[in-house]
């Protein structure tokens, strides 16, 4: 199980500080390469760059509680987070659908909601 997490490209985890113009004062955050990613893919599908969703985002909490974030890196770390786990569950999830052998009261095939079939499968596992 920990193979998934431990096997992650080094790369991922290493932090790089980047410079953002926040109404014309400039100030750094740092965070990991893998944040940065996931912030670049949210700001593409927003059809802004990187800097300009942060900033987006730097504006939207001020309007909301009224004062300057305290961590902004870390609530940038919670942004991507929350994104992650709305994305993933909005994705489908492929169910077996287990036909059983009413002669021997066996699971005969497994069938995902995309069609897939496998008389030796019992167990759909996801990727």
């Amino acid at each position: 199980m920990c193979g998934v997490y431990i096997n992650a490209d080094p790369i991922l985890y290493e932090s790089r500080t980047r410079s953002l113009r926040i109404h014309g004062v400039i100030t750094t955050v740092r965070l990991e390469n893998l944040f940065w990613d996931v912030l670049q893919e949210i700001a593409a599908r927003e059809n802004l760059t990187t800097s300009q969703f942060a900033v987006k985002l730097y504006d939207e909490l001020i309007d909301l509680r009224g004062e300057l974030p305290t961590n902004f890196a870390s609530f940038l770390r919670v942004c991507c987070l929350r994104y992650l786990s709305m994305r993933e569950a909005k994705k489908p999830v492929a169910k077996p659908d287990l036909r059983v052998n009413t002669a021997s009261g066996s699971a005969l095939t497994s069938t995902s909601t995309n069609g897939f079939s496998d008389s030796n499968l019992h167990v759909l596992k996801t990727g």
